[in-house]
């Protein structure tokens, strides 16, 4: 470990295991004691592992996080073994299996299930059974997320803490009765062999010893209820960045599952926990200055396009606090291709927990390194290649049955009849319907209804839970729920959610959760009822460790940031794969020049990426023709191109970073059967790839398609606009036909029909006159683009929208005022009904995010103006309308789903709601007709666009401010005018100069102005980054001397202080370069004082010295 500056130690409270213990279980047999009315039977053998570990909201249990009202106190953790943990085998599962057989007959022949009734006396008991942390999703850009994290370790209040990301698949373990799981999914080749890797370190670790502590770790997992995420890398599940060297997992997170919210291990403690069970580590760096944290941040944007893992590592350790290496060096055992840094905010005491933690648990000794371990998982997968089920029982059969007794994840219960482990979709509307048997299921239920209330993407999948399947039977059920998260967008909307509702818990990466369905007497009922009376705990940090005294916001920002070397790798060529194969060449050219737009590629990398991914494109068509590289194995084929490539020149191994001793995969490759996805899903559910839409105008050429489509809301205007773009004199200004398709006259499916009008026209102009709210729409569209070879530009009202939806409640009243204007309406009984139904299907995404997400899809977007800048407010009578009509929608879908207006027990009230509405328009009509924009208007504004997209020329501004490309040196840029005028002041007094500048015209050669402060080729990244903390702070620089030749000229520069400190260049000589003769390049100024030495240059003082500040920046 490395540590700047001086420790100081803490005193700490001595708390001895046994007494810890002592509470440990005396609080269990509390928890016991009060379970024992359910009558929950269990027959496991396993006294805590399987009860659940609730006291329906009384008990606090030992290890958890404080109650609220409680200071947090950094205290030492149980991290030992188990007392009593015993090692077992298969034969306590083959005593009981006959009865496991029967159990399970009885479960699909009695249609347990379906006969089971929910009524007063039906309760369920839900438990997380493993999870990761929520998946936070920072609302603000990236620049603004990382000042917000300086100026809070600024303040004092927080730490910035960085660790390795390792490129591999999230793997978790509860333990072998817990089980093992990967991100949506378990029971299968993915955590087959996230369990043989992990037993596999055992025994690296521990040696001889380790079939004991094997069973020793499963015993404690059990027991307190644990479950621990790794980072799981290997060879054998399909491609990455780079193929590791070695198979191996890296633990990133400890959970404590009992009651209530799930408690998340700080950093601190995860070092302690895998020290004491000797686990492997993370890298971990701590930056507690605003110093150290600005300058992480620039030697990132320093490194982020060819950094590697060890010119990261070695910056890194340099600039931070404290560095805590890993138990796994990334280069030895995964290769020098880093995928990227994750970086969040922790708790101020972070570092003084570190230092306690680092002088308690030294790094543990590798008792197992000189062993046979036996066959690796590589070796076990090339021998067993038969399917997937041979190779998982091979993999399990060589952990041992210390580790893993039984393979009922996998397998279930293996007799002659063959039973699907899949649960019927009533078990989850049982779940939701029954009472819940304390307050975290409670919480639970509140969780998933809001989800499928708000309609949220996302699979709640219930399965079989066959460790349970000798507790079954008709009044008692038991089953295991994954909640698949498809989209991130569910991340960012339950987080809003999450803010108007602040006791709902968090939504979890890798959520899994066991679920009880049991029937209770009148007695149990009356003991869960008095009990949940007495109100529900809320342990657990819920979200991030190490939040300490933290505001939400502040305690949840992350930020992720990736290197250019693995996008290349991932993003560009395994990723486009698809597009290159299925478009051909051009389509993946404008594919990979979006990516790189999106990224901020600075332009030099750019034009050298898109020289060999141009090439790769020729190398690898060539070689496979129309046959897909398979992008499991992609890098067989990728790794010896960039070899190749990379030999070339200095260049070009600095572009792609490192390549070379390529890791054949083909002989050892995991079988996956089904088609899942890499993270082990039952199947690819909405896995939408990547776009291979390009920006527009990159990619718009006149031997391809257009479609112009419109996300919007009836009366939006898009018809008579549509109208209005076939009428208009010279189309869009080139020789392709326009054309349009209303929805309104179009029977059947509109959008199957728009791609038959696409395939029959392929070179026209499409105007999709129909509303398109919604992503599965969008992806729609994509599809036709790659289909039909088009593009596709979406038209949109322009609105300030809301935080939760793109179009605002002026926006609204417009287009509801315009439906109920129109004459013979088909929707007037329930227009506004109707208006409100599509307002809601873009509910959850700001404007932001509204359009970010049309950008990153079809890379341009157009917006029609719609309402005037200098408007009065809405009126209140119309928002309040708008507001009762969005209530009362909300208690309609609730109750009846997507049920008409006209049809439902709220009818009254919807006709009593739309005659207000009309009434309210109506004598608001003046208003509403005053605030918008002029049609002819907003018409020319939309067809200049859409002519601009047509010829390829339309630029779409960007939704986020972000800097282009990496830094390369930190300078003081000063002033070009002041400059100027210091010059012209200086040839008014000597004729030397004045005679010298006489033929250079400087106000053409003159553009920009700057003192080098260090350059990260010459200095290195940690120095360029050091200038961190001076980011544009203004910094005085004295001017003392011209010195030129017939070649150069520049001035001698002294910088000045910033809030006392004083700014230094590394540079041997500080100037400010102001002309060079053609052919020079401006570095050459540096010789200037050795030529005047020599007398081969002239030097001028300038007297008094001028003084003239600038903004220290990085370029």
């Amino acid at each position: 470990m490395q540590r700047r500056g001086t420790w100081k130690q803490k005193p700490t409270t001595n708390i001895t295991s046994s007494a810890m213990e002592d509470a440990s279980s005396s609080t269990a047999e509390a928890i016991s004691n009060r379970l024992s009315g359910l009558s929950i039977a269990e027959n496991n053998g396993q006294s805590h592992a399987s009860v659940p570990a609730v006291e329906f909201g009384i008990v606090q249990v030992a290890n958890q996080g404080p109650m609220q009202g409680q200071k947090a106190m950094w205290k030492t953790r149980l991290y030992g073994t188990v007392s009593g943990a015993t090692e077992t085998g298969n034969a306590s599962e083959a005593a009981t299996s006959q009865k496991s057989t029967m159990s399970l007959s009885k479960i699909f022949k009695e249609n347990l299930l379906e006969n089971f009734t929910v009524e007063d006396s039906t309760y369920s008991l839900a438990e997380i059974r493993a999870t990761f942390y929520p998946k936070f999703e920072n609302e603000k850009s990236d620049q603004e997320v990382r000042a917000r994290m300086i100026e809070v370790v600024s303040k004092g209040l927080a730490t910035l803490e960085v660790s390795l990301k390792h490129s591999g698949s999230l793997f978790m373990y509860a333990g072998h009765k817990g089980g093992a799981y990967a991100k949506n999914s378990f029971g299968n080749i993915y955590t087959a062999v996230g369990v043989f890797v992990l037993g596999r370190m055992f025994r690296e670790a521990w040696g001889a010893e380790a079939l004991k502590k094997q069973a020793e770790f499963n015993g404690f997992l059990e027991e307190n209820r644990i479950c621990i995420s790794m980072e799981l890398v290997t060879a054998v599940l399909g491609d990455h960045g780079q193929r590791p060297r070695e198979d191996y997992a890296v633990v990133t997170a400890v959970s404590e599952l009992g009651n209530g919210k799930p408690k998340f291990y700080s950093t601190p403690e995860i070092i302690a926990f895998c020290r004491k069970w000797r686990l492997p580590t993370n890298h971990v760096w701590l930056f507690s200055t605003r110093k150290s944290a600005t300058s992480f941040f620039a030697a990132y944007d320093a490194l982020c396009e060819e950094g590697t893992a060890t010119s990261v590592c070695r910056a890194l350790d340099e600039i931070a606090d404290i560095s805590v290496p890993g138990s796994k060096d990334h280069v030895k055992v995964q290769g020098e291709i880093l995928e990227g840094l994750v970086a969040r905010i922790v708790s101020h005491e972070s570092s003084k927990h570190i230092e306690e933690v680092l002088r308690d648990f030294p790094p543990p000794p590798i008792e197992g390194a000189d062993l046979d371990l036996g066959p690796s998982l590589r070796e076990i997968c090339a021998t067993n290649r038969s399917d997937e089920k041979q190779q998982i029982k091979a993999l399990l059969q060589s952990v041992g049955s210390s580790f893993c007794p039984g393979y009922l994840d996998w397998f279930g219960i293996e007799t002659s009849d063959t039973h699907s482990k899949n649960a019927d979709r009533s078990v989850l509307t049982k779940f939701l319907q029954a009472h819940p048997a304390d307050f975290s299921t409670a919480k639970l239920q509140e969780m998933i209804l809001l989800m499928r209330e708000r309609r949220f993407p996302a699979a709640f999948k219930c399965y079989h839970n066959f460790h349970k399947i000798d507790s079954v039977s008709k009044d008692n059920l038991f089953y295991k729920m994954v909640i698949h998260v498809h989209s991130d967008s569910t991340f960012r909307r339950y987080q809003k959610e999450m803010r108007h509702k602040p006791g709902l818990w968090p939504l979890y990466r890798g959520f899994f959760v066991d679920i009880n369905l049991f029937k209770a007497n009148k007695e149990k009922a009356a003991e869960i009822a008095k009990n949940n009376s007495m109100g529900g705990i809320s342990s657990g940090n819920g979200g991030l460790p190490g939040k300490g005294d933290l505001a939400d916001d502040d305690a949840n920002l992350m930020i992720k940031l990736k290197f250019l070397t693995y996008k290349i790798r991932t993003f560009l060529i395994r990723n486009g794969l698809s597009t290159l194969f299925k478009d051909g060449p051009a389509a993946y050219k404008a594919y990979y020049l979006r990516q790189m737009k999106i990224w901020g590629t600075s332009p030099g990398k750019q034009r050298q990426l898109s020289k060999m991914l141009d090439e790769w494109a020729v190398y690898i068509r060539r070689k496979h023709g129309n046959r897909q590289l398979s992008s499991s194995v992609y890098l067989s084929e990728a790794e010896p191109f960039l070899e190749q490539y990379g030999r070339r020149s200095p260049e070009n191994q600095a572009l792609i970073g490192s390549a070379g001793n390529l890791v054949r995969a083909e002989e050892f490759l995991a079988i996956v059967e089904g088609g899942r996805d890499e993270e082990g899903d039952l199947e690819t559910e909405r896995q939408v790839p990547p776009s291979a839409r390009p920006s527009v105008k990159d990619a718009v050429q006149k031997d391809e398609g257009l479609i112009v489509f419109f996300p919007g809301i009836p009366g939006c205007a898009k018809s008579a606009l549509c109208k209005e773009l076939l009428n208009a004199p010279g189309g869009l200004g080139d020789d392709r036909p326009v054309h349009s398709l209303m929805g309104d006259l179009v029977k059947g499916k509109y959008w199957a029909k728009v791609a038959d009008e696409r395939r029959k026209k392929p070179y026209s102009i499409l105007l999709a006159d129909k509303n398109a709210p919604n992503e599965e729409v969008w992806r729609q569209i994509e599809s036709m683009c790659r289909s039909t070879r088009a593009s596709a530009v979406p038209v949109v009202p322009d609105s300030k929208g809301t935080d939760t939806n793109p179009f605002s409640f002026d926006a609204l009243a417009v287009f509801m005022f315009r439906v109920l204007q129109r004459v013979n309406h088909p929707n007037s009984p329930n227009a506004g009904y109707v208006l409100l139904m599509f307002y809601h299907l873009y509910d959850g995404k700001s404007r932001e995010e509204f359009e970010r997400e049309l950008v990153e899809r079809f890379g341009s977007l157009i917006k029609m103006p719609l309402l005037k800048d200098d408007r009065s407010p809405l009126p209140d009578g119309v928002k309040s309308v708008l507001e009762e009509g969005i209530n009362l929608y909300k208690l309609h879908t609730n109750r009846h789903g997507r049920l008409e207006s006209t049809k439902g027990s709220y009818a009254k009230e919807w006709a009593k709601w739309e005659k207000q509405l009309r009434d309210t328009l109506d004598s608001n009509a003046d208003y509403i007709g005053s605030v918008q924009v002029p049609f002819e208007s907003a018409v020319k504004q939309v067809l200049e666009q859409l002519r601009l997209v047509a010829k390829g020329e339309h630029e779409t501004p960007s939704t986020e401010k972000r800097k282009s490309g990496a830094i390369v040196f930190a300078a003081v840029c000063l002033p070009v005018s002041e400059i100027q005028s210091l010059l012209k002041n200086l040839s008014g007094k000597d004729p030397n100069i004045e005679l010298f500048f006489k033929d250079k015209d400087m106000e053409h050669c003159l553009k920009k102005a700057h003192v080098t402060l260090a350059h990260k080729r010459s200095h290195g990244v940690p120095v360029v980054a050091s200038y961190g903390p001076f980011l544009h702070q203004k910094v005085p620089v004295e001017l003392t001397a011209l010195l030129f030749t017939d070649k150069m000229a520049a001035l001698e520069a002294q910088l000045g202080s910033v809030d006392g400190e004083k700014i230094v260049s590394r540079n041997e000589w500080p100037h400010v370069t102001i002309w060079t003769g053609e052919g020079v390049p401006p570095k050459e100024a540096n010789t200037l004082p050795q030529l005047h030495s020599e007398g081969k240059a002239t030097l001028i003082e300038i007297n008094p010295p001028a003084t003239i500040s600038g903004t220290m920046e990085f370029y």
